[in-house]
């Protein structure tokens, strides 16, 4: 069973992202990946991974995402943002935020909490879930 995941990344998280998913390729190759516009792109750059770009997240990327996630193609929200930095954008990541807790699926915002979530058993395909 594949997963919809979702990656995305502030400009001072995106090779942090890069990384992880570098790390975790092979899980992710598993799985349908949706990323907003930039970090997409290089994701399938440097993770050489198959990667549905959306708009970026200033030019509505967060609600391209937000819209996925609603009608419940995505699974898992993988979001390293940045904390300590002002996005534009930022009055449209706190309704992604609210539409990920709302529909019940995991969201990791930093690396230690991606790590523990895509190394679950319950992303391994079903035959290799311990019952």
């Amino acid at each position: 069973m594949t997963r919809g995941i979702a990656l995305v990344a502030h400009d001072r998280h995106k090779q942090d992202l890069i990384e992880f998913a570098q790390h975790h390729r092979e899980v992710l190759r598993g799985h349908r990946l949706y990323s907003t516009g930039t970090t997409g792109r290089l994701l399938i750059r440097h993770a050489d991974l198959p990667v549905t770009c959306l708009r970026s997240g200033p030019h509505g990327g967060d609600h391209q995402l937000g819209a996925q996630i609603v009608d419940g193609d995505v699974d898992l929200l993988i979001f390293f943002w940045d904390p300590l930095t002002a996005q534009p954008h930022e009055p449209d990541v706190r309704p992604l935020q609210r539409l990920a807790t709302l529909a019940n699926i995991p969201m990791a915002y930093n690396r230690a909490s991606a790590d523990y979530i895509i190394s679950s058993p319950l992303l391994a395909p079903p035959s290799l879930v311990a019952l």
